[in-house]
């Protein structure tokens, strides 16, 4: 597994190198974040590890950057912010993670390896809903034929969604098995309307037939609701 490490404070970088290394990952590392967009947006990695103060192109900069470029690799924020809003603008760029310095390094292992496993499918069937397609094995989905443009965790909410088609699940479902979080202090309800109302918009924006909804007070379900 590769992963790209961008952080420009040079003992951090080298100590996450020589943790990463240890527990068997393939590491780079950029020190700035025009080298960081460079790398990864040319080269193939499993996981972006991205700081937000960086010089010469800041972290969110990059992060959005990337996601213009159709890069989709899951990407983790490391900052020292951790204000909703900080969380809500990270989420809105396209961040899959966000942990806050400082931070333990067995809880980034954890969560690396969160992500790298829904970078994978534990079911190699095909999903189907109206125009809707899912690969799950290929980690591809379309609809009407036309292939969405994913983030990891928008890609797990659609297949999480799928497999209940036609059942509301409420944001506590969504935090326990797509965010696999059930001990934490404060809810993810911000988090999760983020990433639903960026699914929606990739899924429904050119669609008369709309297709993920939210239940006021409940959750969302996916159902046709043809005008």
């Amino acid at each position: 597994m590769r992963i790209l490490i961008v952080e420009d404070e040079e003992k951090m970088a080298k100590a996450l190198r020589t943790g990463l290394e240890a527990d068997q990952f393939s590491v780079s590392v950029a020190h700035t974040g025009e080298d960081g967009f460079f790398l990864a947006s040319t080269e193939p990695f499993d996981l972006v590890i991205l700081d937000l103060m960086l010089p010469r192109r800041d972290g969110m900069e990059v992060l959005a950057a990337l996601r213009q470029k159709n890069v989709s690799v899951p990407v983790l924020i490391l900052t020292s912010r951790d204000t909703v809003k900080d969380r809500v603008r990270g989420l809105d760029a396209g961040a899959d993670d966000y942990l806050v310095k400082p931070f333990a390094f067995s809880e980034l292992l954890a969560r690396i390896r969160a992500l790298l496993r829904r970078g994978k499918s534990e079911s190699g069937d095909k999903l189907r809903f109206a125009d809707l397609e899912l690969d799950a094995a290929g980690r591809t989905a379309s609809r009407n034929g036309k292939e969405l443009t994913l983030t990891a965790r928008e890609f797990d909410l659609l297949e999480y969604l799928l497999r209940r088609q036609g059942t509301v699940v409420s944001r506590e479902m969504v935090a326990r098995d797509v965010w696999q979080e059930t001990e934490r202090y404060t809810p993810l309800d911000n988090v999760i309307d983020v990433h639903v109302a960026h699914l929606r918009k990739k899924l429904d924006e050119r669609s008369k037939n709309k297709l993920l909804h939210t239940v006021r007070g409940v959750g969302f379900v996916l159902r046709e609701e043809i005008p």
